[in-house]
């Protein structure tokens, strides 16, 4: 029996908007009604940030290479993204948010956990808050969210996944483990595509499979990960929802209109790439001592190289260049192109040691385009 659920106390709710971006432009542009939008940049290098759900028939989806969306679907209708507006609207709607509880956990501008065990109303059902929110954002925003009922957040995320568009899902925890057994594989939280293919390798299909492995296989092929899979399989899952996270690292990244190996040229974006992270530090007042830069080549095929210093990088391009410039010289990219250079900035000094153990939001920012 999955440890939650004996203390059945905890009510955790997961809102996702649906195909956000590409939603909002239909809303605010009534002729992209009912056709297949997809939002991005529409360049040689351009990929999908999201794409309408009439767009995803044809097997359109965030992260495609807007190419290939141009093939699979050729009456695609492509719009640049307007992200003031996105943040404007996730706004609006952690403002419902917070009529029903300040324990808000964003995943992005469009998703987040809300813990809603102890609610502003005083409600019983958290089935009845998360009804309430869908029906308020519909109605102050005209969009449509999905959202996910149960005991921890694992579950509440693969609920609110699991009658998208506008769906409702509950998972009780007496059913919990029925619906996990059942689960593929890919459905699971943090299983990528190359995870779920060494899964596949193992035999390992669907929860029920996972779950006939031991802790020790799966921390000995997976790692870390090994043990959160290995809870998962069982519905377990004890993190918190934090309304506060503790920032870990500033970062950006460029890809380039062709690929890149010549060193004048690189060099020439690197210092692009660098006035841009020094522009983010002094915006954010972010301090850390670890440089990180991460490359990807022609092949799509990526690294990250970093180098940690005894003091704290200052947000000074006199100093985050040469160290740049230093660490790209050690990677072999003669014969290899690069089409993506990024940099960030870690590890600060004085890290809170109280988030040690809960999942970090990623903060390799997604350079939107211009």
């Amino acid at each position: 029996m999955p440890h939650d659920m004996m203390t059945q106390e905890r009510k955790i709710i997961h809102i996702d908007m649906d195909a956000f971006f590409a939603s909002v432009e239909q809303r605010d542009h009534p002729e992209l009604r009912g056709l297949p939008v997809a939002v991005g940049y529409d360049g040689p290098r351009g990929v999908v940030a999201t794409a309408s759900y009439e767009a995803r028939k044809y097997g359109v989806h965030s992260a495609l290479a807007m190419a290939t969306a141009k093939r699979r679907c050729p009456q695609l209708v492509i719009v640049e993204g307007h992200y003031k507006v996105y943040k404007e609207v996730s706004r609006a709607m952690h403002d419902i948010f917070h009529e029903y509880t300040d324990l808000i956990e964003p995943i992005s501008l469009d998703e987040a956990f809300l813990d809603v065990t102890k609610n502003k109303p005083g409600m019983e059902l958290a089935v009845d808050i998360a009804k309430e929110i869908k029906q308020k954002i519909r109605e102050r925003l005209q969009l449509t969210a999905s959202a996910g009922v149960s005991y921890n957040k694992f579950l509440a995320k693969i609920a609110s996944d699991y009658r998208k568009p506008d769906g409702l899902t509950v998972i009780h925890p007496l059913r919990a483990q029925q619906f996990i057994d059942q689960l593929r594989i890919e459905k699971f939280w943090g299983v990528g595509p190359r995870t779920a293919e060494h899964m596949h390798q193992l035999g390992i299909f669907t929860g029920a499979d996972l779950r006939t492995k031991s802790l020790s296989y799966l921390t000995e092929r997976f790692g870390k990960m090994g043990h959160v899979l290995y809870d998962f399989s069982r519905g377990e899952d004890n993190r918190p929802v934090v309304s506060e996270w503790e920032r870990k690292s500033v970062s950006c990244e460029h890809t380039f209109e062709r690929d890149l190996w010549d060193e004048a040229s690189l060099d020439e974006r690197l210092h692009s790439i660098v006035d841009d992270l020094v522009g983010r530090l002094r915006r954010s007042g972010f301090q850390g001592q670890t440089l990180t830069l991460k490359v990807k080549f022609h092949d799509f095929q990526q690294i990250t190289r970093s180098q940690t210093f005894d003091h704290v990088l200052q947000p000074d391009a006199s100093e985050l260049l040469p160290l740049a410039q230093r660490i790209l010289a050690d990677v072999d990219y003669a014969q290899h192109p690069i089409r993506l250079l990024g940099l960030g900035v870690g590890n600060p000094p004085h890290a809170d040691s109280s988030l040690h153990g809960n999942w970090v939001q990623l903060e390799f920012d997604f350079e939107y385009p211009e």
